[in-house]
């Protein structure tokens, strides 16, 4: 039987630990150009880039929960809501710094979404749609209750007035919070990549793929579906306490249903079941609606939706992987062109 030469074997089995370490190299250069940007950057930039950071921790979580698992929720902006009352009223009327209060309002958010999917997780997935879909339409209007006018505002909203910059940083509050959410972001992929490679991550996969054999097989399915909805509910609510620091304000009116229909929209384009998906779609998600508008006022037309409908559409058509699958097949390419080239 012939052998492969020496040097063959010492090039492939080197190959993928080369890859790996330019892979590393490159994330952690990206990491520290990020991290740069608000030494040269004006205030509405930092503002811009804030607003894609917090989009994609909540498509993070709306990507585990749809691409990995298979649950469809039209109602996700509720959490988003949740997590932005959560910080406000603790920042508004407890006085609780803000760093503090944006990890609460995620574990509020992981208690209420486990606990809000344990009787709906038995539906089909339709039943369990439209379920999302009520409370998405129902739980941001809570904040109107007259009771409650006193602690949130009611339609009028609630505003928040800016914090401190915390350990004396020498940092205006648009710098660090930008520099929180790109921190926070980081650490929300680390703890979806963890989880997914490990036991959840797999019996997420499992139920997506088969759930039936899953269940044939000891895997407990409404408790690891339930576990998924939380952990999702639980990034986008620190998503929200987030987009709140960076308005400021918050109001029933900025968590429509078209919050939740946006967050799908999102991890469609970036990708489904890619976690770089999320960030893809975050900068869609973020830079689409100027492209629109500009359309728009270039059209003398004020039919905003249809446009971006018609640009959605179009995207989809041509990339139905969404960005994600478009960079992994490029990358795919090169790779194999520089193998035979080889």
């Amino acid at each position: 039987m012939l052998q492969p030469a020496p040097g063959l074997r010492v090039r492939a089995a080197r190959l993928p630990r080369a890859l790996q370490l330019w892979r590393t190299c490159g994330l952690l250069a990206l990491m520290a150009a990020a991290a740069a940007v608000p030494l040269f950057a004006s205030d509405f930039l930092l503002f811009r880039l804030t607003n894609v950071l917090v989009y994609a921790i909540a498509l993070l979580g709306m990507n585990i929960l749809v691409g990995y698992n298979g649950q469809i929720s039209l109602g996700h902006g509720a959490f988003y809501a949740v997590g932005a009352y959560t910080a406000a009223l603790l920042i508004v009327h407890t006085g609780l710094a803000h760093w503090v209060a944006v990890p609460v309002a995620g574990l509020v958010c992981l208690g209420l979404g486990f606990v809000f999917s344990l009787p709906l997780l038995r539906l089909s997935p339709v039943h369990l749609a439209m379920a999302t879909f009520a409370v998405g339409m129902v739980l941001p209007t809570i904040a109107k209750w007259k009771w409650l006018e006193g602690w949130t505002g009611g339609g009028q909203g609630l505003g928040i007035d800016i914090p401190s910059v915390p350990f004396g940083l020498p940092l205006s509050f648009d710098q660090w919070l930008y520099l929180l959410s790109l921190l926070i972001m980081v650490l929300c992929l680390l703890l979806a990549a963890n989880l997914l490679r490990g036991r959840v991550g797999r019996a997420a996969i499992a139920i997506r793929d088969h759930p039936i054999a899953a269940q044939s097989m000891g895997v407990d399915t409404v408790f690891y579906k339930a576990m998924i909805f939380g952990i999702s509910a639980m990034l986008v609510g620190i998503a929200g306490a987030l987009a709140a620091l960076s308005f400021r304000y918050i109001a029933p009116g900025l968590f429509g249903v078209f919050l939740s229909f946006g967050l799908l929209i999102g991890i469609a384009v970036g990708g489904l079941a890619s976690l770089s998906g999320a960030l893809y779609g975050a900068i869609f998600l973020q830079y689409i609606f100027l492209v629109v508008g500009v359309t728009a006022r270039s059209l003398q037309t004020s039919s905003t939706p249809l446009i971006y409908g018609i640009v959605l559409v179009l995207f989809l058509c041509f990339f139905p992987n969404g960005i994600a699958g478009l960079v992994k097949r490029l990358s795919g390419r090169m790779r194999r062109t520089g193998a035979d080239q080889q």
